[in-house]
């Protein structure tokens, strides 16, 4: 029944996030982030898997870090085209959004390091886990640079899918995380 409850807490937060939520600043980024949150808690009653807190924390924390750098992109774009392309932009500016992303990568990049070292991560998985903290670092700030060098902050599917090394940054997690999983 805990699948149940998880899918009916989407369903109801999407439709107060498309109906009401969207509109407040910070607000709107938290909900986006609390989704993510529910579906691993999704995933993991429907599969049995046990999370670490450190993975709820650190996927919070990834999806805010993206929600910022989107809502940057969405005020860049105000700024340039002179049209509010949110509702809620008015609560955003750059130099607020800039901190917001700069803290959220920091925070993100020990989450992940506190996760890769947690006890209960290393008696599941083997101490060397936490050598995949180098992909995870490098592709946070591949990310900034992104964001801030080529000033292409926007819909982050997009980044991922037209930017050759985050995938290769992603691909290179991928291998050494089931290289330590499964040849411990």
């Amino acid at each position: 029944y805990w699948v149940w409850i998880c899918v009916i807490l989407y369903i109801l937060q999407n439709i107060f996030y498309t109906t009401l939520l969207k509109k407040i600043a910070l607000i709107d980024v938290t909900i986006i982030s609390l989704g993510f949150i529910i579906r691993i808690f999704l995933g993991s009653v429907a599969t049995g898997v046990y999370l670490s807190h450190w993975i709820i924390i650190m996927t919070f924390l990834l999806a805010l870090f993206l929600a910022f750098a989107k809502r940057r992109d969405d005020v860049l774009l105000t700024n340039t085209l002179g049209v509010n392309v949110r509702k809620n932009i008015e609560g955003y500016n750059l130099e607020f959004l800039n901190a917001a992303i700069i803290i959220t990568a920091a925070i993100v990049m020990v989450a992940y390091i506190m996760y890769t070292t947690s006890n209960e991560v290393i008696v599941r998985t083997g101490q060397n886990i936490y050598l995949t903290s180098f992909f995870v670092i490098i592709g946070i700030f591949r990310y900034l640079q992104v964001i801030y060098v080529q000033q292409q902050s926007g819909n982050p599917t997009k980044v991922f899918l037209k930017d050759g090394f985050l995938q290769i940054i992603m691909l290179g997690w991928i291998l050494s995380f089931g290289l330590i999983l499964y040849f411990k």
